[in-house]
């Protein structure tokens, strides 16, 4: 795939500097949202993880059971460094391999918007599919429609996301529940966030 190609090399790129300027703390407040619908000690699915932070290392210090997947292994061996509790797969979001039912809780922060936006209904179904019955999905994506490439800390990226209304269409249609939608700004960039429920 096109997108993904332009994903996996510019993220291998500049995954030491990406994983330095990021704001560790900008999502606190949502990510113990999502902690409060899950189960103790859960097994959770961070889809796009990056460098392992802040998301999968503020699980496993929640003791949650944490598989995170990329499709980058540079920014990979990142994340397995900083976050050793966690398990780290190169994998692609579009084509998940889990079995059914396998997950309480997907998060993807940061991340479906680097798939086409065409494809962004297999993946609200992929999460579905892995997730256990009342099972937590959590992500964010853009509040502008775009889809195409620019310069990324010095790499090219590919971005593509609808608008709010079509993505809450999307998950609504893939058969889930929400929870909350709202449009947030935190770090000085806004995003559309979803919290739904299987």
């Amino acid at each position: 795939m096109y997108e993904e190609e332009i994903v996996r090399a510019g993220y291998n790129q500049i995954g030491s500097s990406y994983n330095e300027m990021r704001n560790r703390e900008k999502n606190n407040l949502e990510l113990d949202y999502f902690v409060n619908l899950l189960p103790l000690h859960g097994h959770v699915l961070d889809a796009g993880c990056g460098a392992g932070e802040p998301v999968a290392k503020y699980l496993v210090e929640h003791e949650f059971q944490v598989t995170g997947i990329d499709v980058s292994p540079k920014i990979l061996e990142i994340a397995k460094k900083q976050v050793p509790g966690a398990t780290f797969l190169e994998g692609d979001m579009t084509r998940l391999t889990f079995p059914d039912q396998f997950f309480d809780g997907v998060v993807s922060l940061y991340a479906i918007w680097h798939i086409s936006r065409q494809n962004h209904c297999l993946v609200l179904k992929n999460f579905y599919r892995v997730l256990k019955p009342n099972g937590i999905l959590f992500f964010n994506t853009g509040v502008h429609p775009m889809d195409g490439i620019n310069n990324f800390l010095g790499a090219k990226m590919y971005w593509s996301s609808p608008k709010p209304e079509k993505t809450l269409q999307l998950v609504k249609s893939a058969g889930f529940e929400i929870i909350r939608d709202e449009v947030l700004i935190r770090g000085g960039e806004t995003q559309y966030w979803v919290f739904a429920r299987k």
